[in-house]
């Protein structure tokens, strides 16, 4: 389920995607003041919009306990849900590809576009087909893969990449979006204004004849239902409806940890879903489908089910729980960090929150690319509480923090400032006496602080504190001293 956020008309930046890390990364973004206003108009509105639907339920706590426990029950049998999912799918005459990894997904799913003869593919809004790089792979085939997705469509056109998971084109604004329109289109108005309405009939106009010819569909899913073979995707404007029905043949991506035990379980999840993602009650298109269906809709129906580092996570006892994740995307809304940076600052398929654990839990922390996003957090805790199956992605970000220092340990030949700092830290609060001595050295601050009584640099690592905020002058005397003289005054 994607949306296009339409918002300010002003000037923003280009492509600002890059292989580096969060916090050069980040350091740029906030750089920024057009995306960080477009960010903040976009993740608000969805927020109030959500916050609004999920106050109508009473019970909306417990959907969240129900949704987290379903999930914890899929996850802790997850192999058998597989092997009753794969059994039931291929009854009803659909066809199953297992694949370990990204390359041997791009590989299946090129093999049976090729099997067809065809040269291009449309495809529905897929983080599946992202994170293996899908379209580009498509691409060196000599396969054109058209993203049918509004938003999907206007990063494809403008040789970007999503910086949301459900609003993949939050950080352009809508004249941005007329111009890449105007320059990427091949039939389009000359005159074509930025008005989200005539912007979404031209893209209409440009899509329509690609559902009508194309042999080949491409999806992901939201949920798969073990006990009927049944697969499931929600979205918003109709453009998937469009592609799992008028094909010839279709071909889903799907991440392995997707699948439910029963069909009775997607009662929770089509409640959650919605109201956590777009803040709708329901959504407008949901489409479901087990295998194939004699004169209706695609004959040939395949599945590749996706592993690419999900037993690995699975594994982590303390991680697992980042493959609950539904794709809602209401931990970015709410998160400080993400509103104030945006989603390409962290140089993964899944940004935000839920991006930096499920990042490194599926490829590794000690990848380069990884090891600073559990760091890409303040600890707030709103994503937590924002989460529809309660994700404790505070706890799993210092999981992943602490395993991030275990893997570094060793491979340093000195000591760093911080690891300096630590050990004054643990020596100075080790012992009262320590403590005692230690502040001792308190006129010394004061000397620092100057007239105006404010320490505005410190030495070393600790100069990121008064990059931004002056220090405050020390006391004349301790609290413990202070305590001490007022007692035997008495």
């Amino acid at each position: 389920m994607s949306q296009v956020f339409l918002g300010m008309p002003a000037p923003g930046a280009g492509n600002l995607f890059a292989e580096e890390q969060f916090p050069s990364a980040a350091r740029r973004e906030l750089g920024n003041t057009q995306l960080r206003a477009n960010l903040r108009h976009a993740t608000h509105t969805i927020r109030d919009k959500r916050l609004r639907v999920v106050d109508e339920l009473p019970d909306w706590e417990a959907l969240r306990t129900a949704g987290s426990a379903i999930k914890d029950n899929a996850m802790a049998n997850l192999e058998e849900r597989l092997e009753e999912f794969e059994k039931n799918f291929t009854a009803r005459g659909g066809i199953i590809h297992w694949a370990r990894d990204a390359a041997e997904a791009n590989a299946i799913v090129t093999q049976l576009v090729q099997e067809t003869d065809s040269d291009e593919v449309v495809k529905v809004k897929s983080m599946a087909t992202q994170e293996i790089g899908l379209n580009e792979h498509l691409e060196t085939q000599g396969i054109a893969a058209y993203e049918t997705d509004l938003a999907e469509l206007i990063v494809q056109l403008g040789h970007d990449k999503p910086s949301h998971i459900l609003v993949p084109a939050i950080h352009k604004n809508r004249t941005e979006v007329r111009d890449i329109f105007l320059k990427e289109m091949p039939v389009v108005d000359p005159n074509l204004t930025d008005e989200p309405a005539k912007l979404a009939e031209a893209a209409r106009l440009h899509l329509r004849k690609k559902f009508l010819s194309a042999k080949v569909a491409i999806s992901g899913a939201n949920f798969a239902l073990a006990d009927t073979g049944t697969l499931g995707v929600v979205e918003s404007e109709g453009n998937g409806r469009m592609c799992l029905t008028l094909p010839e043949t279709l071909i889903t991506v799907m991440g392995i940890e997707k699948v439910l035990p029963n069909w009775e379980d997607i009662e929770v999840f089509m409640q959650l879903l919605p109201r956590s993602s777009t803040g709708e009650r329901m959504n407008p298109y949901t489409s479901l489908w087990t295998g194939v269906t004699e004169n209706d809709g695609p004959q040939n129906v395949h599945l590749v089910l996706l592993d690419n580092g999900r037993t690995r996570a699975l594994a982590d006892k303390f991680g697992r729980s980042a493959l609950n994740c539904i794709r809602c995307s209401a931990c970015m809304n709410v998160c400080p960090v993400y509103e104030r940076t945006g989603g390409h600052a962290y140089g993964s398929t899944y940004p935000g929150p839920i991006g930096a654990i499920l990042s490194p839990l599926l490829t590794g922390i000690e990848a380069e690319d990884n090891n600073s996003l559990p760091y890409a957090s303040s600890l707030c805790g709103a994503c937590y509480d924002a989460c529809p199956v309660k994700i404790n992605i505070p706890e799993i970000l210092v999981h992943l923090r602490g395993e991030d220092v275990d893997s570094k340990r060793g491979k340093k030949k000195l000591p760093t400032q911080m690891d300096l700092l630590m050990k004054g830290g643990s020596w100075a609060l080790g012992k009262g006496s320590n403590l005692g001595l230690l502040e001792k050295a308190l006129p010394l601050g004061r000397l620092m602080a100057g007239k105006d009584k404010k320490i505005k640099k410190l030495p070393g690592i600790a100069a990121g504190w008064t990059a931004s905020r002056d220090l405050p002058a020390p006391p004349s005397k301790s609290f413990r001293d202070w305590w001490k003289s007022e007692k035997e005054s008495k």
